[in-house]
């Protein structure tokens, strides 16, 4: 991963895609406008609530997570719940705006639904990512799209694009697109929960297993994507898990499970030395490691430095910390939302999904690395 070239801007027969701009309006895609300057053609997403936009509103059962209700989406333009874990624009929506999109390209099953998938798919991207989601196909079974069938949902996609609009053409798109991966969350809440039920902790061979089936996973998945064409592989780690409100909730004082923390904090190590040794292996791979983690632990440390006034408490909820009722209508509600770090009792705010993507994309170098976003963006083997 040496050297920057300059990119080419040509995309062959895509660009006759163009002409389904305003037709892709119809579903609220991000990045409809084809004079707005992009630093890659397309973006696809991969991950869990931190970047589902809207996939999860159309799974059946009444126990997958929806954000569909107010106060969802408040400071959301028109104030509307569109499925995304937040007040505002999610995770998702920032980093692709720092590529030049208006916003998070639209959820796959909405754009399944209504026939619009091959167009979208060729000239922004598709976010596949589901709330619940988690790297292992057992975390929330039935109630999410696991990271895997988010792969074959990814693959399927590329057949359809490959009919369309041959196979030249659609390899040479996701060789310049951007793949943004943000999942594993929910593996370490699933982990946690099930030693706090047997009522022990994890032995370190149990904790060692643990990490050794996610990251297989994790590389079954960008070997993947790799084999059908995606060269750059943005990937936002676990944080600490430990110190989100609901959590913080169970401890009397307040304060973080530091259990919890330092298993996502081992687990982010293994992915880090996977992806360097990934990269050696497959030629022409290029990834950025965001480093969410290091990044909460910072603004935990210091809220009122990035304009925080609360980094432990729920914006949007119910009882001690916000954490112990659900962010709906007729919840409490903090008045000044762009000072709290947390906007549920799990997720953050609009604005700390807007500060996180702006450290991801810019730096420093200690909140990505081998490089950021930009660069990866900018990246051409």
């Amino acid at each position: 991963m040496v050297g920057m070239k300059k990119k080419s801007v040509g995309l062959g027969r895509l660009s006759l895609m163009l002409s389904m701009v305003q037709v892709l309006g119809a579903v609220g895609g991000g990045g409809v406008h084809p004079s707005k300057m992009r630093l890659v053609p397309a973006v696809y997403v991969l991950g869990d609530s931190t970047l589902d936009v809207g996939n999860n509103n159309h799974l059946p059962g009444k126990d997958v997570p929806r954000a569909n209700k107010p106060y969802y989406g408040i400071d959301f333009p028109g104030s509307k719940p569109t499925g995304r874990f937040s007040n505002g624009f999610n995770a998702a929506d920032y980093v692709a705006k720092n590529l030049g999109f208006d916003k998070s390209p639209p959820a796959y099953l909405v754009l399944k639904a209504r026939n619009y998938l091959v167009p979208a798919a060729l000239v922004m991207g598709v976010n596949y990512a589901s709330a619940g989601a988690g790297i292992l196909d057992s975390t929330n079974t039935g109630r999410s799209i696991p990271l895997s069938k988010q792969v074959v949902y990814l693959n399927s996609t590329r057949a359809e694009m490959v009919a369309k609009a041959g196979s030249g053409a659609v390899s040479d798109l996701l060789a310049k697109s951007f793949f943004l991966f943000g999942v594993g969350s929910n593996d370490m809440f699933a982990f946690a929960a099930a030693q706090q039920k047997l009522n022990r902790s994890a032995t370190p061979s149990e904790v060692e297993a643990f990490y050794t089936s996610l990251i297989s996973n994790y590389s079954a998945a960008i070997t993947e994507l790799y084999g059908m064409g995606a060269r750059k592989f943005g990937i936002i780690n676990v944080g600490p898990v430990g110190c989100v409100p609901s959590v913080r909730v169970a401890n009397a004082t307040g304060g973080c499970n530091d259990g919890m923390n330092q298993l996502a904090a081992g687990f982010d190590a293994a992915l880090r030395g996977h992806m360097s040794g990934l990269a050696a292996r497959l030629p022409g791979l290029a990834y950025s490691i965001a480093d969410s983690y290091a990044l909460t632990q910072l603004t935990f440390a210091d809220p009122g430095a990035a304009g925080y006034a609360n980094a432990d408490s729920a914006c949007c909820g119910g009882g001690r910390l916000g954490a112990e009722g659900p962010c709906q209508r007729g919840a409490a509600l903090c008045g000044d939302r762009d000072r709290f770090v947390f906007w549920d009792s799990v997720h953050p705010s609009q604005q700390a999904n807007k500060l996180g993507a702006k450290a991801y994309f810019h730096g420093p170098p200690q909140f990505t690395s081998p490089i950021n976003f930009n660069q990866l963006a900018n990246y051409n083997s």
